[in-house]
């Protein structure tokens, strides 16, 4: 068991960035060049954050492709996707900003696959235009590279780097009320609580202390604040093709600590994955882009489904269409127990040119050519749509406190379009940034209320001299069974009472440390938010309530810890309003 003492080592005004993936680096970057000065926190380096792991590509409406597209069909086609739960102005946004985003990109070095001076664009899932811009199929890597070298110019005059540094806890003032301005909404209200110009925040972000992994020195950095730590993958560790190193700790302590989240139950399977020590290999919707397909055998012959089912997009349905039905076939008696991505009929010009690094990491891991032989695949956690509740500007329910990226919530709704994940970190991550700026120049000047510093580190043990910082691996193990054995792809109201009532058990043990129970919590909140989701909805299935219901549930799920005892799920409208 890890005990650390607090080192007192604080730190000037600035704006702190928890995460160093391309959300966290899009936020440094922004700041960087309105000249304020900023700390980037991460576990580890950039090199290895999450962001490297993404695939297939970056969706921006280019019209490249000589089909007409435009970023309003790609607004259209992310709302549909996300089966309309996601805030419309905030997906206007984002689809109107995503063809400077990847021309900016594509300035900064990013080598996009290019036919002569034109960018080529694939298609991807739950979309009918070929819209998605990639390397091969390591964009996240190129990305992320591209992004680094950005940031790196600005780092040891405006930009602090802290690797190997963990969030400890927010430094919050959760005595002091604050008015904020309402966003100006032309939507009609759902039930809305009040008409006040104002909404009141849940305290201020003073800061945060943070933890060198080395050392076990804690930093104080006193300021605003932006979470870009990515999804909570330790929740499920072994389940997801996310790195193992988003233990979800982060999210557990914020959320300890009445930070809002939103949607938890919205959780994406991804339908091409491959179990490997540790993790779940990802085989990139890029290979159903360039004309993978999925089959399983029956009988004697191979049973192309997608096609046959789906005519018009086939093996490019959006995800949670198509690992419902990958579910529902290897269930039928007439077919087999495993399904097949078929990669045999490609080009030797598209392995070559697009899909390389796939093929070489399929040999590599599988020891499978994927050229000559049929990959077994099953669906497998892949993106979290839920997190952190923000509003358009990124803001969440603390004063001075943002999101953005995985961590947060916005942009996917019900379920996330393959593409819109690296687009949603750049953009998140700018306007989060953006936003803080403005409350930073107008705020720096004002004497900081740091009433709340005291009480923040009586809960963190540190005024006492030692705190328990890390769950142990058997808890996590519990959890992880449990959460997994009711947030399937197919949930049902029995299943997920019974994994809360093993939740709360589990919360009696007398040797969990103070992370074991935090995350606990969480998980209840996972739970908690799927069983009041009365409907079927995107990545959220009910086998009890199998259709979806647009009188009932067009609405988001906000869920906050009130107290140790008390989980309460509140729903919103998707333009953030509050519904009875």
């Amino acid at each position: 068991m890890l005990y650390i003492t607090f080192a007192g080592i604080s730190k000037a005004l600035q704006i702190t960035i928890i995460g160093a993936g391309l959300a966290g680096l899009s936020a440094a970057r922004t700041l960087a060049q309105q000249n304020i000065p900023c700390s980037l926190v991460s576990v580890q380096t950039s090199e290895r954050a999450q962001s490297v792991l993404a695939e297939g590509g970056i969706n921006a409406a280019l019209n490249l492709m000589g089909e007409d597209d435009s970023p309003e069909q790609h607004f259209h086609d992310t709302m549909a996707g996300g089966r309309r739960l996601a805030d419309p102005e905030a997906v206007r946004g984002l689809t109107e900003a995503a063809p400077g985003i990847v021309r900016e990109l594509s300035a900064l070095g990013v080598p996009f696959a290019m036919s002569g001076k034109k960018m080529l664009q694939r298609y991807f899932g739950g979309q009918k235009k070929r819209r998605t811009a990639y390397c091969k199929s390591s964009t996240g890597k190129a990305l992320m590279t591209a992004m680094i070298d950005a940031v790196r110019q600005y780092e040891g005059t405006l930009i602090t780097r802290y690797p190997h540094h963990k969030l400890e806890s927010l430094i919050l003032n959760p005595e002091e009320t604050v008015l904020r301005t309402k966003e100006p909404d032309n939507s009609e209200e759902l039930h809305a609580e009040d008409d006040s110009e104002h909404m009141a925040c849940n305290g201020r972000c003073l800061g945060a202390v943070i933890r060198d992994l080395y050392s076990g020195e804690k930093i104080r950095l006193t300021g605003p604040v932006i979470l870009a730590f990515g999804g909570p993958c330790g929740l499920f560790p072994g389940m997801t093709t996310g790195t193992t190193a988003n233990d979800a700790d982060a999210l557990a302590q914020v959320y300890s600590q009445g930070v809002a989240l939103a949607d938890l139950e919205f959780i994406q399977y991804h339908p091409t994955t491959v179990q490997i020590p540790g993790k779940r290999l990802l085989i990139s919707e890029a290979a159903r882009g360039e004309g993978g397909r999925l089959f399983v055998m029956r009988g004697e012959k191979r049973w192309y489904f997608m096609e046959e089912l789906y005519p018009e997009l086939g093996n490019l349905m959006p995800r949670d269409v198509i690992s419902a039905e990958m579910e529902a076939v290897v269930k039928d008696d007439a077919c087999g127990d495993q399904v097949y991505l078929d990669l045999t009929g490609l080009s030797k010009e598209i392995w070559r040119k697009r899909l390389s690094d796939l093929h070489e990491q399929t040999i590599r891991f599988l020891g499978l050519d994927p050229a000559r032989k049929p990959i077994p695949v099953s669906p497998g956690i892949h993106f979290f749509m839920g997190g952190i509740d923000v509003d358009r500007q990124h803001r969440t329910n603390i004063e001075g406190l943002y999101a953005a990226g995985e961590c947060a919530c916005q942009y996917h709704g019900a379920n996330r379009l393959g593409g819109n994940s690296l687009l949603g970190a750049i953009y998140g991550g700018r306007v989060a940034a953006m936003t803080a700026a403005e409350n930073f120049k107008t705020k720096s000047r004002e004497p900081q209320n740091v009433n709340g510093f005291a009480a923040v580190f009586r809960d963190l043990g540190a005024m006492d001299g030692a705190v328990e910082y890390e769950s142990s691996p058997q808890i996590t193990e519990k959890i992880c069974g449990i959460l997994v054995s009711a947030l399937g792809i197919t949930r049902c109201e029995s299943e997920l009472t019974a994994a809360q009532q093993e939740l709360r058990q589990l919360l009696e043990r007398p040797e969990l440390t103070e992370m074991d129970r935090k995350r606990i919590l969480l998980g209840e909140a996972f739970v908690k938010c799927a069983l009041e989701r009365r409907e079927s909805r995107g990545a959220h299935r009910r086998s009890d309530y199998p259709q979806q219901d647009d009188t009932q549930y067009l609405k988001r799920t906000i869920v906050r810890k009130r107290d140790p005892e008390e989980i309460r799920v509140q729903f919103m409208d998707p333009a953030g309003k509050r519904c009875e």
